[in-house]
């Protein structure tokens, strides 16, 4: 595998130093831009390469992460961009899906779970931290169908008396 470049757009100090220190070691990545707000990244990116992956974070001062993702999509068709945010509500799972991530990670995945995200999603994958999995696919799941939905009241009354035991005509 070639060697990835990889940008992170965060807007706490900390993490973005944590997240860029450890990648830093990672044989994997040769590069590692930081910013931390979109008109920073986009700055940084008239002076360097466009990076393979990104790490997105969603609440940043000035243009959000879901805000920037149309843009960044159109005009770097081949970054792939995870979102790495601390919102795992579906709400802001859906927005951030429907405009154009392809993860979805939250702050708290292990570093390397994160390492593996990156390198998965430059294989082709869409990673997702296992909560968000779960909370994407119970957004798409159907809601089970039950008797009580495709029986009218009078119908209910009839399957009860048959499961009381009761003879037709008592019915």
């Amino acid at each position: 595998m070639v060697p990835l470049s990889l940008a992170i757009v965060e807007d706490d100090t900390i993490v973005l130093r944590l997240l860029k220190h450890y990648f830093l070691q990672q044989p994997e990545i040769h590069h590692v831009l930081d910013a931390d707000s979109i008109e920073d990244f986009l700055e940084h990116l008239v002076y360097s390469l466009v990076p393979d992956v990104l790490l997105l974070d969603i609440g940043l001062p000035g243009i959000s992460g879901t805000e920037a993702l149309p843009l960044l999509k159109e005009k770097y068709p081949n970054m792939e961009i995870i979102m790495l945010t601390s919102f795992d509500d579906v709400e802001h799972i859906y927005q951030a899906l429907c405009c154009g991530a392809t993860g979805y990670l939250t702050k708290y995945t292990p570093m390397e779970r994160l390492k593996e995200a990156v390198l998965d999603v430059a294989q082709g994958g869409a990673p997702m931290s296992r909560a968000v999995s779960r909370k994407v696919l119970s957004h798409f799941r159907p809601t089970p169908i039950t008797h009580k939905d495709l029986l009218t009241p009078r119908e209910r009354q009839v399957l009860q008396g048959i499961v009381d035991g009761l003879r037709d005509k008592e019915i």
